[in-house]
């Protein structure tokens, strides 16, 4: 019996992934282990083992694909003893249609929504004011929605037509512009703004607002004096998360600037005491500790001394963390990832130092597993290098804070009533507060300024 491959979800939250390259071809032998393909998913490149043994008798799905789905089928195996031609004719009978099932949709759900949709009850008691039912056709994925083209939307307005009441002829039930242009020369499908009103007496009295469409925002420049670059997986899925996270967390902020001098010294003492270690290069130091370094153990630490916010939200429970587990944002071709150190709190400089360089450098490479960069309880986001002064970053869910840090910079402070030169970082907290209020925020925040300024409890 012909055996499937799916395309595999790499993670609890990939949708789709870039079949990067297949490490196989047609008629190739593999068993279980085998490296078959690469994938490309939001943040890395990874490798795509078989599971059971066979022949590969098609590859459906060519190498340098886009957007294919998770569980969509990929390639068809051969079991034992059985024909390959066979097995390329008869694999993946359920698996094309359920795809194309999921595909339908996605040609016609964008173009779906007009620029000031009514609300679903009144959509609903239209056709029913008016005497009509709607037909969709029988091949309407979603029957309960009403496909239109724009132009089909925008006409049925300007007339006054209900367009949820006219019958679609075009693809899946779609009304399209001959449709609503019969419905107004037979004088039917009127909108019906009695029952409209009536059906739903807690709808809005404007729409909300939405964003530009593409074609509205390519008209504002003038044709030619721009390339269109399309956007890859990792794009795609900064942009929703960040959507997501600005408009479900109340974010709200928290500035404080840290003295550096004492940090600076010990790092500099931590540094020159460092043993060395053979390599290829010769005598290299064991360690090179980075003022960021030092900042992710401040911020473990200062959650594990805070213990209440160290927690992430969820509508049934407050999710408390035992241990501080801190993301760190860096910066890769076309976006950025924020890989982890576990445990940040458990761990030396010098291991966190090592652990760090590994994992930034592998997130650049895109080799990073999942594990390595999803979860935590909390992130920082370190602009300093690049002599920002101050900003402030926004939540990566779970978490429910961000530390956002600033230049060390020297400025005049005033100590004893006299003016003195000080090396001073500005941090932002971003916080949750459904999760942090203020007082805690400062409570945290408060924490880290102590450590940050008397960095040798970092080392006990």
């Amino acid at each position: 019996m012909p055996i499937n491959i799916t395309m595999p979800a790499l993670s609890p939250t990939m949708e789709e992934g870039n079949l990067a390259k297949w490490l196989v071809k047609e008629g190739d032998k593999v068993s279980p282990g085998d490296v078959i393909a690469e994938i490309e998913t939001d943040k890395a490149t990874m490798e795509v083992e078989a599971v059971d043994e066979g022949t590969v008798a098609k590859l459906v799905v060519p190498a340098g694909t886009e957007g294919v789905k998770v569980n969509a089928l990929i390639a068809v195996l051969a079991g034992e003893g059985e024909d390959v031609g066979a097995a390329a004719m008869g694999g993946g009978d359920a698996a094309p249609k359920a795809e194309a099932k999921a595909e339908a949709p996605k040609q016609d759900a964008p173009k779906a929504a007009p620029a000031a949709a009514p609300a679903p009850a009144a959509a609903s008691a239209a056709p029913v004011a008016n005497g009509s039912a709607k037909t969709q056709g029988d091949d309407n994925p979603y029957p309960h929605r009403t496909f239109a083209s724009p132009l089909a939307r925008r006409i049925a307005k300007d007339a006054g037509i209900d367009v949820t009441a006219v019958s679609g002829s075009g693809p899946h039930g779609r009304v399209v512009k001959a449709d609503v242009e019969a419905a107004i020369a037979g004088g039917g499908a009127k909108a019906a703004p009695a029952a409209t009103a009536a059906a739903s007496p807690t709808a809005a009295p404007t729409a909300a607002p939405k964003a530009m469409s593409d074609d509205a925002v390519l008209k504002l420049f003038e044709q030619g004096s721009y390339d269109l670059v399309p956007h890859d997986n990792m794009r795609k899925t900064i942009a929703k998360r960040l959507v997501e996270a600005k408009s479900t967390i109340p974010h709200f902020y928290l500035t404080l600037d840290c003295e550096l001098d004492a940090l600076l010294a010990l790092r500099s003492q931590l540094n020159a005491a460092a043993p060395t270690k053979k390599t290829d290069k010769g005598d290299v130091p064991a360690y090179k500790l980075s003022v960021n370094d030092m900042i992710i153990k401040a911020m473990a630490m200062a959650l594990m001394a805070v213990p209440d916010a160290n927690a992430s939200w969820t509508d049934a429970a407050m999710v408390k963390h035992k241990h501080a587990d801190v993301g760190v944002a860096v910066s890769i071709p076309g976006g950025l990832i924020t890989p982890i150190i576990r445990k940040a709190d458990q761990k030396s400089l010098s291991a966190i130092s090592n652990e760090m360089k590994d994992l930034a450098s592998r997130a650049r490479n895109r080799k990073l597993k999942p594990e390595e960069y999803q979860g935590g309880t909390t992130a920082v986001s370190n602009l300093g290098m690049f002599g920002i002064k101050d900003f402030a970053a926004v939540i990566n869910p779970p978490h429910a804070t961000i530390l956002a840090v600033g230049a060390g910079e020297q400025r005049a402070v005033v100590k004893n009533g006299e003016v003195k030169v000080a090396t001073v970082m500005s941090v932002t907290l971003s916080t949750d507060h459904r999760a942090v209020d203020g007082a805690l925020g400062a409570e945290l925040l408060g924490a880290f300024k102590t450590l940050v300024e008397n960095p040798m409890a970092m080392l006990v």
